[in-house]
Formats: C-alpha cells, structure tokens, sequence
C-alpha cells in the first residue's frame, strides 16, 4: 500500500506523516531525490529466508520527476511492493499527472483554507480592518504559526519582485503570469522601504519567538503588525 501526502497545508502533512513515523517501532526512512533501484531492491527484497512487511517512509520522491524516465522506473518499481507500507510525503500540493504516475496508490491531501490566501491577497496599507476580520476568520481553521509562516513567505516574494538582482527566489520563476502580476501590484502598494521594515518586523517577531523572549503571543503580535500595515 502506497499512501502519498501532499498539499498546500505544510505544517498538518508534515504533522501527519510525522505521526504515522511513530505508529510504527521499525520503520525506514529515505531521501527520495538520492535513493537509487539498489537502495530500494535491499530493502524489499534482500534480508531473511522470510518475506516481511517492510514500511518505508520516504520524502520529496517526486523531485525526481524532472528526470521523466528514471522517474518511471522507480514509479513502476514502487507500485510492484504491493505486500508492503510505503509513506511518501511531499511539501506541496502536487499536480494531477504526478499522482498518476502511482495510480495505485492513495493520496491524502492537506489544503490550506481560502480565507488564507483571501488574507494574503489583501495585505495593502490602510487596509487594517478587513485584514483583522480575515486574520481572525482564518484563525478557526489554521493555526497562527501557520499564518505567520505565510506571512513571511509573502513579504518576501514581495521584496524579491521588488528588488530581483538582490533577492533572487527561485520560487517567483515557477509562478504564472498573473500570479506575479497580482503580486508586483502587491508590492508597489507598499513600496520598497515598507516591505523592507515590515519584513524586518516580522523577523524580530520570529527571533523573539525561538529564543522565548517574545513579549507577547504570536497572535497578539500578528494584530499588531495588522494595524500599523
């Protein structure tokens, strides 16, 4: 059986591919972009005078699909292991065809919710009440880590098509065009020097965070950022 984890929602995939890990006391886990048909054909086949049920959990498998043959081999080989517990996590959602390339196996999707990126897409200056309306809508669903973590993923997009020579993302280079169109609009609503202080901001609040000297809650500090936006 072949369980595929994806989606938007990082932190709840990762939480529950991380809760499967200890579900089971003899596991075994493998870098997905450097394991080869040998690594994969010791652990299924080699071993005992007795066949056993092997579960394998495996991570970021599906950066291999640029090398579209190799892929397929490794695909094919996978869905042979029908006897056995085979976990792929991916940190993204990923796209139709690359789930039929294990048609035999079971997606289970993490998304984040819409009020989400509604959130990040109203992030303008003067913009502080709908944005604590949505910021608290979004809160029954996601939790305020999660929220931060976007945040700061959305200042930074915005800072690098605002700056591109100095801050080069190689994650703008696979947006569509009207994604990068609605997000350099983003940008020149605030400026060069408003992203780069509330980013600055945004850092302190993380830093603060990690090391315990926080004054507040995260949440309390995400509000306050929302007014002086």
């Amino acid at each position: 059986m072949i369980t595929i984890i994806h989606g938007t929602d990082i932190v709840s995939s990762r939480k529950f591919f991380l809760d499967e890990k200890e579900k089971h006391p003899e596991i075994v886990i493998l870098d997905g972009e450097k394991i080869t048909l040998t690594d994969l054909a010791q652990i299924f086949e080699g071993g005992g005078l007795f066949e056993e049920s092997k579960t394998v959990f495996i991570e970021h498998f599906f950066a291999r699909k640029k090398r579209k043959e190799e892929f397929a081999t490794f695909a094919g080989y996978l869905q042979k292991q029908s006897s056995h517990t085979i976990y792929l996590w991916e940190g993204k959602e990923l796209e139709t065809s690359a789930l039929n390339s294990l048609k035999s196996a079971t997606p289970r999707v993490f998304k984040l919710p819409q009020t989400l990126f509604a959130f990040l897409d109203n992030l303008k200056p003067g913009n502080h009440k709908q944005l604590l309306a949505l910021f608290h809508q979004t809160l029954e669903t996601t939790d305020p880590e999660m929220i931060f973590f976007m945040l700061v993923r959305q200042f930074r997009l915005l800072i690098a098509l605002s700056t591109p020579t100095e801050y080069a993302i190689d994650e703008l280079k696979r947006m569509a065009p009207w994604q990068k169109t609605k997000l350099e609009q983003q940008a020149r609503a605030f400026g060069i020097e408003k992203l780069k202080a509330i980013y600055q901001t945004l850092f302190s609040i993380e830093t603060g965070q990690k090391t315990g000297t926080l004054p507040n809650t995260i949440l309390t500090n995400i509000d306050f950022l929302l007014l002086h936006i």
